[in-house]
Order: C-alpha cells, then sequence, then structure tokens
C-alpha cells in the first residue's frame, strides 16, 4: 500500500541512447522508489507480436493481438516488472528483432493508448521515477519533476555501440547511427503523442557528463524539494 502523501513522480524523457535509462534506474535506486521503465513495456509487445509471427507494420493484427493479451504487473526489488500471457519476456526486450520493430509498435495509437492507461496504473505502486518518451508529456503531465535528457548523436550512437559490444559482443557504430537516426525520426513525426520536451521540463545535455553527474543533478534537487 503506497502512501498517498509521500508519493511523487520523476517523469525522465529523451531519445535513445541519451542516458536516460542507466540515470532513471540509479535515481530511482538512490531515491528508494520504483524504477519503471516505459519503454520495456512497448518492446514487451514487440517482443510478443514477434513470437506470435504477427507483422509489426500491421496495426489491425497488432491491435488484435494485443487486446487478447493478459498482462501482470508486480515490483520486484524497487523495479516494475510484468508477465504477457504468463510469460517473463524480460530477457529478451534487448534483442536485436525487438529493437529494430518496436519502433514500428509504439507508434501506432491504440498500443499508445492501451501502454499510457497501464503506466498511469503504476502511480498505485508508489513514489517512482519513470522514464520513456512521452512520460512528461503525456502519462503523467503534473509531474512534479519533468527532465528531458539528451545528447549528440554520435555520442549516443557511441553508447548504444559500447553497450552492444557488452551485450551481444558486435555492433557497428555506423549502423548503430543509422538506426537511431530512423528510431528519432518515427519518434519525433509520429501524430500520436510524439517525442518532445515536456512543458516545464529541465533539458539535461548528458554530452559532456558523467552519468553520476546526471544522477546527482536529479537527486539533489528531489531531496531539497521532498
Amino acid at each position: 500500500m503506497s502512501n498517498k502523501q509521500e508519493d511523487f513522480i520523476v517523469a525522465i524523457d529523451g531519445p535513445s541512447a541519451s542516458g536516460k535509462s542507466t540515470v532513471s534506474r540509479e535515481a530511482a535506486r538512490k531515491l528508494k522508489v520504483n524504477y519503471v521503465d516505459s519503454g520495456a513495456m512497448y518492446r514487451g509487445m514487440t517482443w510478443k507480436a514477434v513470437r506470435e509471427g504477427v507483422d509489426v507494420k500491421d496495426a489491425v493484427a497488432v491491435i488484435e493481438l494485443m487486446n487478447r493479451t493478459r498482462w501482470e504487473f508486480f515490483i520486484e526489488d524497487l523495479v516494475l516488472k510484468f508477465t504477457i500471457d504468463g510469460d517473463d519476456p524480460t530477457d529478451h526486450l534487448r534483442s536485436e528483432p525487438v529493437r529494430e520493430r518496436v519502433a514500428d509498435i509504439a507508434v501506432i495509437p491504440e498500443v499508445r493508448v492501451f501502454m499510457v492507461t497501464r503506466l498511469r496504473e503504476t502511480a498505485e505502486f508508489g513514489a517512482l521515477v519513470m522514464e520513456g518518451r512521452d512520460i512528461g508529456s503525456v502519462v503523467f503531465p503534473d509531474a512534479e519533476f519533468k527532465y528531458y535528457l539528451d545528447a549528440d548523436p554520435e555520442e549516443r550512437a557511441r553508447r548504444r555501440h559500447k553497450e552492444l559490444l557488452e551485450t551481444e559482443g558486435k555492433g557497428d557504430v555506423e549502423q548503430v547511427l543509422s538506426s537511431l537516426t530512423r528510431r528519432d525520426k518515427i519518434d519525433s513525426t509520429r501524430k500520436t503523442a510524439p517525442l518532445q520536451i515536456p512543458l516545464g521540463a529541465k533539458v539535461i545535455n548528458t554530452t559532456g557528463m558523467t552519468i553520476d553527474e546526471v544522477v546527482d543533478f536529479i537527486v539533489d534537487e528531489v531531496n531539497a524539494t521532498r
């Protein structure tokens, strides 16, 4: 049961590889509140579509699949996790098949409506740090704390390339940059909840900053207000 008087929301938005996932997870840990990765849910839907052989560009088929899936959410070690039809997709959410198709799933308006509803419900678990691309603008526009993390495209590509080398043992910087550029275009031009700087959000360019510097900036601000 959450304490409504002490509940608060930290919304962290930004493009791929801007550092928001690492920053959000660490900020939540330091603040001792729940961490919610909204992108994981879109990747979960993508994983389900790929697994079921559904074309992610076929919106009607994706929506039909989504409407018959059963999602269950729970908190484990202050991290929101979920199952889809009883299966835990965690280990597959950042696989290449999912990574390269999630933008096509996320652009479907009905999928976004479904996810926004589920994301808002996670506040019932208590105070949280949530990261994504429309958290401060759509999911929680009235969040007490809103940040938009960004970084130069080349720096973002370098970070993602390093991540892929560590997790998959492979990766091409130019290909990663091309993939990020494609994702940025899809995210920023979609009709429903495009990627944008939320009203009232503080913009943090993380290009020349360490993760700890960004985390400390956010945590110090939150603690100074709470």
